[in-house]
């Protein structure tokens, strides 16, 4: 298994278990503050996809790196 394909909790069992502390916490109380209000499941699902992966700089169609047509259509919808 290459180290791409490992999961958090088997490359770094630290740093996933303080992640599993982290959203306990926030599960367990109302944050006052806008800015970390708990994001949708959908939400943290895109960012962490491999859209992370793309640096899609410019604007749709007008883009100053290629193999970003399919984020281009992402941002259009």
């Amino acid at each position: 298994m290459s180290v791409l394909d490992e999961r958090l909790s088997d490359f770094d069992p630290e740093i996933a278990e303080l992640i599993g502390k982290e959203l306990e916490r926030q599960r367990s109380g109302l944050e006052m503050i806008a800015s970390e209000n708990h994001a949708p499941l959908a939400v943290m699902q895109a960012q962490g996809s491999v859209l992370t992966n793309k640096y899609a700089e410019g604007y749709p169609g007008r883009r100053y790196y290629g193999g970003c047509e399919h984020v281009d259509v992402i941002e259009q919808l």
